[in-house]
């Protein structure tokens, strides 16, 4: 039993490893890109790119990646995500321009789509029993969370010190690890007979790339260009395309029965409101902080700190929490919170100091988002059948980075169209955060919407139910 249950800690260990990784990799550079900006000379939407070209590609590959390791085998399929990602990291540190930074960065998300849902099935089939997986999933989320904004410390610091450059090799010690690890601790899963559904997967990348690259040249060029508008027709025809094709498909990437359940249908897109919301907020407070303020890149990485305590506080809180009150309830409460300190740091502008303006609103949107991510996690992979727990798993990232890459895309054009009503510059970019951020409340509030409409309904049901077998497996017991 302790033998057993050793080999279940190590492989958490790995898999909270792999995403830590990943969550590193998508924040390291937050920090750095006042830097990368002024170095390789991008605007400030253009910036957007160095994180869109990793997320879309992450989030645009998930679902093949992880319909690849349900058909080659989970551990191969990991294996190789982790070895590509180090591949393509090295590369990015070592990029000269910009176009070559942002294909090292689109390689390192293919490589992400590749590791990350086999490592989040491999979770999902190790930890079987009800409390265990909760626990499980608790690492799991504060790993996700706070591993983006320890990122954003390490990032600053490392740029400070050394170079923005130094933030892309972090990971390789990290990977060879893991490489190391993987013959002697995971075992290969079950291999299907299929196919890869390239043709959604390639339709899937095409339509956010172009949706997200409609949002940022509007930002830059304005509404009125055809370029604009020929892009975000691209990206709506491209995601109908991905649609039709899954709806056809012998064996899609996206298997159309996981959206039979409301639960993990409004876990999904309650998530990527959230992210859309969430995620934009430290693309912008970092650049505040070094714009406005004048803090250096590891001030600014510091500055996220009160958010990142009381957000990885609450992974010691949240199981008792959830076993008390269910996943549901704590969700409707942690978003609640999270859009009161949203809210609240709208109110910054040119004159604000960090203290208090944007302490106390990050101190409550650190346990706002410490009370968020684990329970649309659990939801996410909630009723799953084992055949579909790469898919399920999947989803629940693929909901993750395309809210990112939305999120960031449409408040970079709000930052741009808001930033342009005043003369001074500092009070423009002020402005123009301020205003950002108040789209993320909106974002945030759609989540709200969505768990109220969709998930609380459905675990009132569900709980009916359960009340109904006990009290049936009490009758049949009586009867006995």
């Amino acid at each position: 039993m302790r033998k057993n249950e050793q080999s279940k800690r190590t492989i958490l260990t790995m898999i909270v490893a792999c995403q830590l990784m990943m969550v590193l990799d998508a924040s390291v550079l937050v920090t750095a890109l006042p830097e990368i900006g002024r170095t390789l000379h991008l605007s400030t939407a253009a910036l957007t790119w160095v994180q869109n070209a990793y997320i879309l590609a992450f989030g645009g590959f998930l679902l093949l990646g992880a319909r690849a390791g349900d058909i080659l085998g989970r551990k191969r399929i990991f294996s190789a995500g982790i070895a590509l990602f180090l591949l393509a990291s090295i590369l990015a540190g070592l990029a000269p321009s910009a176009s070559l930074l942002l294909a090292a960065r689109a390689l390192q998300g293919l490589a992400a789509a590749m590791a990350t849902p086999s490592a989040l099935a491999l979770l999902s089939v190790t930890f079987s029993e009800a409390r265990e997986r909760t626990k499980a999933i608790a690492i799991y989320s504060a790993a996700t969370g706070a591993g983006g904004s320890i990122g954003l410390i390490i990032g600053g610091l490392l740029t400070d010190v050394i170079s923005w450059r130094a933030g892309m090799f972090l990971n390789v010690p990290i990977g060879l690890a893991l490489l190391l690890m993987i013959p002697r601790y995971l075992r290969e899963t079950e291999m299907k007979a299929g196919r890869l559904d390239i043709g959604g997967a390639l339709t899937s990348v095409i339509g956010m790339t172009a949706l997200a690259f409609g949002f940022v040249q509007a930002a830059s060029v304005g509404w009125k260009s055809p370029e604009v508008w020929g892009s975000l027709a691209l990206g709506g025809i491209s995601l109908a395309a991905f649609v039709w094709i899954e709806m056809r498909a012998q064996e899609p990437i996206t298997p159309l029965r996981l959206f039979a359940s409301r639960m993990r249908s409004g876990a999904y897109l309650g998530r990527l409101l959230l992210i859309c919301g969430n995620y934009p907020i430290f693309f912008f407070v970092p650049q505040y902080l070094q714009n406005v303020l004048h803090f250096d890149a590891l001030e600014a990485g510091l500055a996220i700190m009160p958010f990142t305590v009381v957000q990885f506080a609450m992974m010691y809180a949240m199981p008792s929490l959830v076993t008390r009150f269910g996943n549901v309830k704590v969700l409707i409460a942690g978003l609640g919170i999270a859009i009161a300190g949203t809210s609240w740091l709208t109110f910054i502008s040119a004159d604000s100091s960090f203290f208090p303006d944007l302490f106390f609103p990050l101190i409550v949107m650190g346990g706002g988002a410490g009370m968020i991510f684990q329970p649309f996690t659990t939801l996410g992979l909630s009723g799953v059948d084992a055949k579909d727990a790469g898919a399920a798993s999947g989803m629940v990232n693929v909901a993750h980075q395309t809210g990112a890459s939305l999120g960031l895309a449409v408040l970079i054009a709000v930052f741009e169209a808001a930033s342009r009503e005043s003369a001074s510059s500092i009070a423009s970019f002020a402005h123009g955060i301020s205003v950002s951020i108040w789209g993320s409340v909106i974002f945030l509030t759609a989540s709200l919407v969505v768990v109220l409409i969709m998930l609380l309904p459905a675990d009132k049901a569900n709980a009916v139910r359960r009340r109904e077998g006990t009290r049936t497996v009490v009758s049949k017991g009586r009867v006995s």
